[in-house]
């Protein structure tokens, strides 16, 4: 969820807070890797139980995240470091800063009110802007270039696989026949054409969601990240990601698995932390939240 100060400031309010501290298990002089830092919510969390012996570091490819979390954590006493980068290329961003191993990574995954409620970027199916869709804004590749160019079995492939939507080869030959779409109502209009009214919701959902990961490549980055962290993070040390989908939290349970099997994991959440019914009332977005944690023994 994402209020705002009287200043006109957004400020991120994260999902499952203290399981996600509790999952950290943090160390007041110890290094921790946010790689989805957003506006900083969970940040400003990390940063209140780190000493000015500490060290933070957050990455996002939202630009416009990352100059209101800037303004937000300016007044720490623990030093930050702050990127504007995919999380999947942390290697080269803790070697920068003369950093081999961290105590603790945090991933958490998915949009932010913040996009969500944008008026510009087009990831909401309730308002109507450009299909646009990018995280980062310098990224050439829109939404509006895959509705548009991609072969009719390709489009329907993508609804598919990445939104799990049964409805896919008609939403993809709908599509077809309304091109050019470019405003998100036209995408919503080629969506309702063809599916009925009962849970149109859901499929418009699916939808956006099938579109907006293939713009970012969400799931190679996910599996790149996946099969890299474990080196730079301390024996000892505790990872802990949030997904909102099931194509996510899919892929973490497994790759947290394989690596329990070959001895350098102990999984921590043999079921995902989900959130508090009253969470869930305060904070729309904690409702598919479900969060996996572990910690690295070998």
């Amino acid at each position: 969820m994402t209020v705002k100060q009287q200043s006109g400031t957004p400020i991120h309010v994260p999902v499952l807070p203290t399981e996600v501290l509790s999952c950290l298990n943090i160390f007041t002089d110890g290094i921790y890797l946010d790689g989805t830092v957003g506006l900083g919510g969970h940040a400003t969390l990390i940063l209140d139980q780190l000493s000015a012996q500490g060290h933070f570091i957050g990455i996002d490819r939202d630009h416009e995240a990352l100059s209101f979390c800037k303004k937000r954590l300016s007044g720490s006493s623990t030093p930050v470091a702050l990127f504007h980068d995919s999380y999947d290329n942390f290697k080269p961003i803790l070697d920068g800063n003369g950093i081999n191993q961290v105590n603790g990574m945090l991933l958490d995954l998915g949009l932010s009110s913040l996009q969500m409620d944008s008026f510009e970027r087009g990831f909401s199916y309730a308002v109507d802007s450009d299909l646009d869709m990018r995280f980062d804004a310098s990224q050439s590749l829109k939404a509006s270039d895959i509705l548009n160019q991609f072969p009719v079995n390709e489009l329907a492939d993508m609804i598919y696989q990445y939104g799990e939507e049964r409805r896919s080869r008609a939403i993809a030959k709908s599509i077809e026949k309304m091109r050019p779409l470019n405003t998100v109502f036209n995408l919503v209009e080629a969506i309702r054409r063809c599916t009925p009214p009962n849970h149109r919701d859901r499929t418009f959902a699916r939808v956006f969601q099938a579109i907006r990961i293939k713009v970012n490549g969400e799931l190679d980055k996910l599996e790149n990240f996946l099969s890299t962290f474990l080196e730079r993070l301390t024996i000892g040390g505790q990872i802990a990601i949030i997904s909102f989908h099931s194509l996510e939290d899919r892929m973490v349970k497994h790759s947290f698995k394989k690596l329990a099997a070959d001895g350098n994991l102990s999984i921590l959440t043999k079921k995902p932390i989900v959130a508090s019914e009253e969470e869930m009332r305060e904070n729309r977005r904690s409702r598919s939240a479900k969060l996996r944690a572990a910690k690295r023994i070998n």
